[in-house]
């Protein structure tokens, strides 16, 4: 096709009398918005090494006490995206987040969806709508939108872990803003172990759930499980490695039990393994990803960029871009968690697979 005219092109005073009237000519812009064969991506291949990250977020615990920070957060931010909009992708944010021994969170709820995926730490919990979560290293926990939601922590040393939220796009459509509240009481805890037998569920769970749902106006009704218990996926993992040994990209996704779909409805969350000196190449999709290590050590190649991932590192990948993770130890699985924009591109009809 054709270069299109280019808005410098047009006589100053027609220009000057578009903008008196708010109005815009498209085509000087238009490949800018709908580019041939690949959209533009601002997303850049990034990498957050934990290493640098941890003394920078004991550091701030020493700097703001919890009550003036509330949520003690550095949020990992993509360059190119700029850093001031604090996003990783499009759709996804990030923050490593610290609680001290004996600090409390206070309660609060707002309309982004989040997930909680803890790095490093014991004796620290979540509180979602009246439900105890425990939080161990691996797990992932769900605060999703409009649930109250509080973290506190009984134990002895910092626990963090990281934040991922769908803010950039609950931002984006001018629908993003908290309420706070008191502190919760708890009605109930939950191991997160009750659906891990997939569909052959618990008596009690069942009869539980179909009670929740006989009264939908209650805010669990659509979340039967908060807590996704890290042992949980491993063990899934594992046995799969075991039962397909063919398989090269072992992954399990964190579905929402009573429906089979995704655990939320905006991002999609999952575990990977890869074997002992193996490599996974993951298809070439549309949504950005973000990889989190888990266990073991890695090398992620972005298109021609690659990171060295050690423990609890992160990185971000753009979508349409091809990611390969290879295991660089000999004798030991490497894990790791991903989150991606799958849902939310599935519910717009842009999801695509090209490889």
């Amino acid at each position: 096709m054709n270069d299109l005219g280019r808005l410098e092109d047009l006589p100053e005073a027609y220009r000057h009398d578009l903008r008196a009237k708010n109005l815009v000519p498209l085509w000087p812009s238009l490949r800018g918005v709908l580019p041939p064969h690949i959209p533009t991506r601002q997303t850049a291949a990034t990498h957050w090494a934990y290493q640098d990250i941890k003394p920078l977020l004991l550091q701030a615990g020493a700097l703001t006490p919890i009550e003036k920070a509330e949520r003690r957060v550095l949020v990992l931010a993509n360059p190119g995206h700029t850093l001031e909009k604090m996003q990783a992708s499009a759709a996804m944010y990030l923050g490593m987040q610290l609680l001290l021994p004996g600090e409390w969170a206070p309660s609060h709820r707002h309309t982004p969806n989040a997930v909680r995926m803890v790095v490093e730490g014991e004796g620290a919990y979540t509180t979602v709508q009246g439900v105890h979560c425990p939080m161990v290293r691996g797990d992932l926990i769900l605060t999703p939108t409009g649930l109250w939601h509080e973290h506190g922590h009984d134990g002895t040393e910092p626990v963090i872990w990281l934040d991922v939220l769908d803010l950039p796009l609950i931002y984006y459509t001018e629908t993003s803003y908290h309420i706070n509240g008191d502190k919760q009481d708890v009605s109930s805890a939950q191991s997160g172990t009750d659906y891990a037998v997939g569909s052959v569920v618990p008596m009690h769970v069942f009869e539980a759930t179909a009670a929740d749902n006989a009264h939908r106006d209650s805010p669990l009704a659509s979340y039967p499980i908060l807590r996704y218990p890290w042992a949980v996926a491993r063990d899934t993992l594992l046995a799969l490695a075991q039962s397909a040994p063919d398989q090269k990209v072992l992954q399990v996704v964190y579905t929402n039990p009573q429906t089979g779909g995704d655990a939320q409805n905006i991002l999609g969350f999952y575990a990977l393994m890869v074997r002992p000196g193996e490599t996974a190449q993951l298809p070439v999709c549309s949504p950005a990803r973000v990889l989190h290590q888990i266990e073991g050590e890695t090398e992620v190649v972005i298109a021609d960029q690659t990171f060295a991932m050690g423990a609890a590192d992160t990185c971000c990948a753009p979508g349409y871009t091809p990611v390969a993770i290879r295991n660089t130890s000999t004798t030991t699985p490497a894990f790791l968690f991903m989150a991606d924009e799958a849902p939310l591109h599935r519910k717009l009809g842009v999801y695509e697979r090209r490889a």
